[in-house]
């Protein structure tokens, strides 16, 4: 199990939340969300999860721009261009429960 580092601020912050994580495991993709948290602070889930993503995005463009050069829109788009062929056509089943946190 390879887990990635805490960022620092989530660190320091101490109302900091982890909202997502996300794993490749047994040939498949396996998460964790914190679903219902937005509706909890008041905010709609999918508009709040889509606000998310459009960051999560941002920084994986971000993060490619620095290791291998292309451009930040550039990577956005091709991400969104992968996401939607993805939506519509679907190469894997996204299936999962709610799994109670361990105690």
């Amino acid at each position: 199990m390879r887990p990635l580092v805490v960022p620092p601020a989530a660190l320091r912050d101490e109302n900091s939340i982890q909202m997502l994580s996300a794993w490749i495991a047994e040939r498949g993709l396996h998460c964790t969300l914190n679903i219902g948290f937005f509706e909890q602070q008041g905010h709609k889930e999918p508009k709040a999860w889509g606000m998310l993503l459009a960051d999560v995005v941002k920084h994986i463009a971000n993060a490619c721009k620095e290791v291998s050069g292309v451009s930040t829109p550039e990577t956005v788009q091709r991400i969104l261009d992968s996401m939607n062929e993805e939506l519509e056509d679907s190469t894997s089943a996204a299936e999962g429960k709610f799994v109670e946190r361990p105690s």
